[in-house]
């Protein structure tokens, strides 16, 4: 069986358990704790990111190396449009997403959650001592924000307008490329996890997100599509997102 050792909350962990839901493959998921669960992962595959398949003798690193590798191995149904223009504006759109997409609504998430103490401790490890999960939810909200990147009114003002475009898209056609799902939807769909957590993300992030972002009206089309999406592939409750 297909093994993937993954951080939860990862939307790059999340886009390759999308191809695996959207090849219908069978698979088991390793949960690794930040720090010394990456050391296990350091000497599986010689680097310490995730997410890291395990496939047989065969291990691959690289949310986009691991969707090339199961398109390979499963290629029904196929992620690439069989269409070559489409084709070729997949791996555009998916390197967008996990590019200039994945690191704007990463500081964005991490900004909220440096003012959200709830959101802040529903993404830490499950597996964190509570005496540690009350002392990071008790930071000052302030302090924290002064610690890494930050992300600054352009970038979000970039971010936002690409998100309504996006939105605008859904609205008229279901997929982002050619008329059947693809690897650019899965991309998109899984960044867009930063900004507002999914059913699977469970009870206690599913809704919550980046404020002005995650509740702002013109992006609702673009989370309900990606909603859509997810209860496609997971099967999970609507009532639930």
């Amino acid at each position: 069986m297909l093994e993937l050792h993954q951080f939860r909350h990862s939307a790059f962990c999340l886009k390759v358990r999308m191809v695996l839901q959207a090849k219908a493959l069978s698979y088991r998921v390793v949960e690794v704790t930040p720090g010394v669960g990456q050391l296990a992962v350091f000497r599986l595959s010689g680097q310490r990111q995730l997410p890291v398949l395990v496939d047989g003798d065969t291990v691959i690193a690289d949310s986009s190396a691991i969707a090339r590798h199961l398109e390979s191995v499963e290629p029904d149904p196929s992620l690439i449009p069989q269409d070559a223009r489409d084709a070729a504006q997949v791996p555009l759109i998916e390197d967008w997403a996990d590019t200039t997409l994945a690191h704007a609504a990463r500081l964005a998430l991490v900004q909220a959650a440096a003012s959200d103490p709830e959101l802040r401790v529903a993404l830490l490890p499950d597996d964190l001592p509570e005496p540690l999960r009350r002392t990071l939810a008790g930071l000052p909200g302030g302090w924290l924000q002064g610690l890494g990147e930050v992300l600054d009114q352009g970038e979000r003002a970039a971010m936002f307008t690409s998100l309504q475009r996006l939105a605008a898209a859904v609205e008229t056609t279901p997929w982002l490329v050619g008329d059947q799902l693809s690897m650019a939807d899965l991309a998109v769909a899984a960044q867009l996890s930063l900004l507002r957590f999914p059913a699977s993300a469970g009870d206690g992030l599913a809704g919550r997100g980046v404020p002005g972002l995650s509740d702002h009206p013109q992006l609702q089309p673009l989370f309900a599509w990606r909603d859509r999406l997810e209860t496609r592939l997971f099967q999970v409750d609507p009532a639930a997102v």
